[in-house]
């Protein structure tokens, strides 16, 4: 009989597509030694009863508490690491304005490594504890900080997708915080990639190196054109902000007088494996250019109230079938936690749907069919983030990583059907009632 690293009994819900889940009151979830889920036993098989007596003989196997269920793990598509410090800081200004008094200043600071070490170190303790098991995180201009974010995930043991920040435009970043020019940016990126390789040969919890230029305004063309080469030749994934705000929108329009997503496919940016946050200007055309492309958004609920100027139709952007998941976008987000932005994610389709200004009639005030479900912003934390970086998780079936949650619901009265749990834990869990978090079948909470 196959025995199995690690078996765990209980309940789970898992997404099935964009707009359905699945619930299975007890099954046997068996991992194997790589951090693969091996099989899922459900209750009424011939072997689940001898599978679980050789796991409880092997010791290795863990039985949920009424009231514990099993999710995937969740996948953070975006999200700046040094920024962390300050989450929730001046969110009542304007994009540009924040970035220059608030952001730039911050995130200079971690030329200092021991600040760099710190701060990660937390932040990534931080986001497992919330479940989140895996995170494209843009990092700063500085390579020793960026290492020092791949230890600390490898550290507390949550898969990274690491960038160097190339941001060499001297009219849009200040002098005290930029690339000294597009070679200095595209080189260092390059270095990054090197030394990030370097790292993974002698850990499990391999980490990804990423192309990531910040964003059109904050680039020349020489850069963009480097970093497009680099994404290439080492077939590497994106990321970047795209059509985030008016403002950089606009900058797009205004120097190179095309379209925001134009400009970053020009320079060879929008791959199958680039992920575009926000995307909340982003029109028709756009759609297209992306849905061809296979190009990701990366949508980030609560940033985008502050920042994004409009809500990202998100029903919109799945039937044109691109790729879509969720970001916590700290510092544009205030919180950590995509519990919060699932809630934020289904709140601001409303917004869009009924529309926010009363003096409008009804019928003129909204977007006609823009909400989405609990059940969708639920599939975008999971699947949707995980077929945006080509990785085989976000969902409870073999063959898929073993990257796990167990929450405990909060509020356990009269809860009688299975959708009524599933919404009361999207809805009520904060990082208290996740009780453990596994990455690749490893237990890191």
């Amino acid at each position: 009989m196959h025995s199995f690293s690690k078996v765990i009994e209980g309940a789970s819900f898992s997404p099935v597509s964009q707009t359905d889940i699945r619930y299975q009151p007890l099954q046997l979830i068996c991992l194997d030694s790589s951090g693969y889920i091996a099989r899922v036993i459900e209750r009424t098989e011939a072997d689940y009863v001898t599978v679980k007596q050789a796991a409880q003989a092997h010791d290795t196997l863990t039985t949920l508490r009424p009231g514990q269920y099993v999710l995937p793990g969740f996948i953070d598509l975006h999200i700046h690491a040094p920024q962390w410090p300050n989450a929730g800081l001046a969110l009542d200004r304007p994009l540009n304005e924040w970035l220059d008094t608030y952001t730039f200043p911050l995130e200079a600071k971690y030329q200092d490594v021991d600040f760099a070490k710190t701060v990660y170190n937390n932040l990534v303790q931080e986001l497992l504890a919330n479940g989140t098991t895996t995170a494209l995180y843009f990092g700063t201009i500085h390579n020793a900080a960026n290492l020092a974010l791949a230890k600390a995930c490898i550290k507390y043991g949550q898969r990274g997708f690491i960038g160097k920040v190339a941001m060499d435009n001297p009219e849009q970043t200040p002098d005290y915080y930029q690339d000294a020019s597009a070679q200095v940016a595209v080189d260092q990126t390059e270095q990054f990639i090197q030394q990030l390789n370097d790292l993974n040969q002698t850990t499990d919890v391999k980490q990804t190196p990423v192309i990531t230029p910040r964003f059109v305004p904050s680039c020349t063309p020489a850069s963009l054109q480097g970093l497009g080469d680099l994404a290439r030749k080492y077939d590497l994934p994106v990321q970047s902000h795209c059509s985030e705000s008016d403002w950089e929108n606009g900058y797009a329009l205004e120097h190179y007088h095309m379209r925001d997503a134009d400009v970053l496919d020009q320079y060879g940016l929008l791959t199958d494996k680039a992920v575009m946050a926000h995307g909340t200007q982003l029109n028709e055309h756009d759609y297209e250019l992306f849905a061809h492309q296979q190009v990701a958004i990366a949508h980030c609920p609560i940033s985008n109230v502050y920042f994004g100027n409009a809500v990202l139709p998100v029903k919109r952007v799945l039937a044109h079938h691109i790729k879509t998941g969720l970001g916590t976008d700290i510092s544009g987000g205030y919180s950590p936690s995509l519990y919060q932005n699932i809630r934020q994610a289904v709140m601001s389709s409303r917004r869009l749907q009924d529309g926010v200004d009363n003096q409008l009639s009804a019928g003129q005030r909204g977007v006609a069919d823009s909400a989405i479900s609990v059940k969708t912003a639920f599939y975008l934390a999971t699947l949707g983030g995980a077929e945006s970086l080509h990785l085989q998780t976000g969902k409870i079936a073999p063959g898929y990583l073993a990257d796990l949650q167990v929450v405990s619901l909060q509020n356990d009265f009269q809860t009688d059907t299975a959708d009524n749990v599933f919404e009361k834990l999207m809805y009520q869990t904060t990082k208290n009632e996740i009780a453990q978090v596994y990455v690749r079948g490893k237990r890191v909470k």
